[in-house]
């Protein structure tokens, strides 16, 4: 059963998918496009999700070469990772 099969909050089943897109450090970190892309959400809906995500620490944002991008954090890593278990 995929994680949608479960109740979840849709900040925590976003942390889910990045994490499974392998935004997981700040190598890997990606804008909010390339976010979007991904998770196939509207950049709005993109954002609010970071926003609530950086607030628990589970996400955090970089500046890269002029570019705002995102990457799971190591407490947002436990919390996916404490949901399948």
């Amino acid at each position: 059963m995929g994680l949608r099969g479960f109740s979840m909050p849709d900040d925590i089943y976003f942390l889910c998918l990045l994490h499974n897109v392998g935004a997981t450090s700040t190598e890997r970190s990606m804008t909010v496009d390339e976010i979007s892309r991904w998770t196939v959400m509207d950049p709005q809906k993109v954002r609010e999700n970071l926003e609530k995500l950086m607030r628990n620490e589970y996400v955090h944002r970089d500046f890269i070469e002029g570019a705002e991008k995102y990457h799971v954090t190591i407490g947002g890593i436990r919390k996916v990772l404490s949901m399948y278990s």
